[in-house]
């Protein structure tokens, strides 16, 4: 899976920002030897005596910030040595400083003794939770049999890698299926229904024949859930494809979601297929008589799925973000590439995007021979 700001889906932890647990960067952890150094330099270069010991009383403070206990008990205990050397005539006119100072030291090192087991923690409890939701939604390869794909995840609730959205692609005994869907809900309360449709989609892929008996499957899934919770309103929005053998030819099925995009020679056109109805209210129980609307593919032809996340961002003045029209100056031949692109020209669009935004851009490459579409 991939996520930005991209796997892409996992953060780089320098990327997260130093005050939401990335290690401080070089200007911040040499703050409190710079302070050190700038207020012995004054007191040096000053012919009288200059009353600015109690600057000193501020490097345990920035050193808590950068550094472990045993590191800011050594800085406090500098501060402290150089209140009290007499060349640097920082104890005048009185031991009030002096006094301030150790306190603020001790307090110091105490709060980074509490910091240090707090982030201890906290880098245990997100390595937890990483793992867990890599297995929920391990990383798409960069190719599926005959079908180069690439998926991008940006979550709505900042540090979550998994949210109300969900891909996949898998190869089955009858061509490479994809679907993404987005369910109800968003953050991490959205998971435990993601894993669920998930774990029905990659058991369905290989054992129902067709692609509507795959959507139904899903759908029984919600609908069987929610009857268990009670209250619960499970449902999904979702758009399964299932490529044929030579790739030459896509089966679309839509169940309450947006159809997919096809760029082709330069331009970007939604596939027109008849939607039916989101999954969780029942689809199982009458699954309908098509089993969706069929395509012929070219050589170069590109597929690109999107939550709503994406085709329903707003700019400042309240205007969509406009996929079709943006999609062919983007295109790339390299589907992680393309993803990536249409990520930063919707965050340039709308900086503000407070929903799930998940991409699936799937290139096939169909083999030589006749087309299986009609």
């Amino acid at each position: 899976m991939r996520k930005l700001p991209g796997p892409r889906a996992r953060r780089d932890p320098a990327r997260r920002g130093w005050l939401r647990g990335a290690p401080p960067p070089r200007w911040v952890r040499v703050l409190p030897v710079a302070l050190a150094v700038v207020v012995c330099a004054v007191t040096l270069l000053s012919p009288d005596p200059v009353d600015i010991g109690f600057l000193l009383g501020a490097i345990p403070p920035l050193a808590v910030m950068s550094y472990g206990p045993l590191a800011t008990a050594l800085m406090g205990a500098v501060a402290v040595v150089l209140l009290a050397v007499p060349v640097f005539r920082l104890g005048h006119p009185g031991n009030t400083d002096l006094e301030t100072v150790c306190f603020v030291a001790v307090l110091s090192v105490v709060l980074a003794f509490v910091r240090s087991r707090r982030d201890t923690q906290l880098d245990l409890e997100r390595t937890i939770a990483e793992a867990a939701q890599r297995a929920v939604v391990p990383p798409l390869p960069p190719r599926v049999g005959p079908v180069r794909c690439a998926g991008l995840y940006r979550a709505a609730q900042r540090g979550a890698l998994v949210g109300g959205d969900f891909f996949d692609v898998r190869a089955s005994p009858y061509g490479v299926r994809a679907v993404l869907g987005d369910v109800r809900g968003h953050g991490l309360a959205a998971v435990s229904t993601v894993a669920a449709l998930l774990g029905s989609f990659r058991e369905a892929v290989l054992d129902r024949p067709d692609l509507t008996a795959v959507a139904a499957a899903l759908d029984r899934r919600l609908v069987v859930d929610s009857a268990q919770v009670r209250h619960a309103e499970l449902f999904a929005t979702a758009a399964l494809l299932e490529f044929a053998g030579d790739a030459r030819s896509v089966r679309v099925v839509t169940c309450g979601h947006p159809p997919p995009v096809l760029l082709r020679d330069g331009r970007a056109t939604e596939i027109e297929v008849a939607p039916w109805t989101p999954l969780g209210l029942g689809l199982s129980e009458g699954v309908p008589r098509q089993d969706g609307r069929q395509v012929a593919l070219r050589p170069g032809d590109v597929l690109l799925l999107a939550s709503d996340g994406v085709l329903e961002a707003r700019d400042a003045h309240g205007a969509f973000y406009p996929l079709l029209e943006r999609l062919p100056r983007l295109a790339d031949r390299d589907p992680a590439v393309l993803a990536d692109r249409v990520l930063a020209d919707l965050l340039a669009h709308c900086a503000g995007v407070r929903d799930d935004v998940t991409l699936l851009v799937l290139a096939p490459c169909p083999s030589s021979g006749p087309s299986t579409a009609p």
